[in-house]
């Protein structure tokens, strides 16, 4: 796919607000007739730009949970140990994201579980697996003061000046 144009911007901007909005309510939010609409939107789709559709889910309402950040550190800083580590962390499902770091520490994980006794356990079920993990910092999330924001793409989309 090329480039997006500012047109595309407004699209996915929509969409990243209102996953749901029919083809005609889109098309009018960005000054287009429905079906060129409806093709750029497909043609993201195909290139991956956009990678998937979701709701989104107040956990207050579900159930009781928490959220906790981990900064991890590594025993071992190989290729083939930041793999591993990679690859195991991607099958506990209470880790909801994972990013390597540059600078510090080496991961920063987010996870959510019922309860710290909970968060405890998953903890020390990674340290027995031993996937790597030598030092963790918890971070636990008090209260959520913003998330789930949608990028400031017309910044990231701006040519250098």
């Amino acid at each position: 796919m090329t480039r997006p144009d500012a047109r595309d911007i407004e699209i996915l901007k929509v969409l990243s607000e209102q996953g749901r909005i029919t083809k005609a309510a889109l098309a009018d939010r960005v000054g287009l007739s429905p079906t060129p609409c409806w093709n750029r939107q497909k043609k993201m789709e195909k290139s991956g730009l956009i990678e998937s559709y979701n709701a989104r889910i107040d956990l207050k309402k579900l159930a009781p949970h928490v959220t906790v950040f981990v900064a991890a550190e590594l025993s071992d800083h190989t290729a083939a140990s930041f793999r591993a580590f990679e690859a195991s962390v991607a099958g506990y499902d209470e880790v909801v994201g994972c990013w390597a770091l540059g600078g510090g520490y080496d991961y920063l994980l987010q996870i959510v579980t019922r309860d710290i006794n909970a968060y405890q356990r998953l903890i020390d079920e990674m340290l027995e697996a031993r996937i790597g993990l030598a030092r963790y910092f918890t971070y636990v999330v008090t209260k959520p003061v913003k998330s789930g924001g949608m990028p400031p793409l017309d910044l990231l989309m701006r040519e250098e000046e």
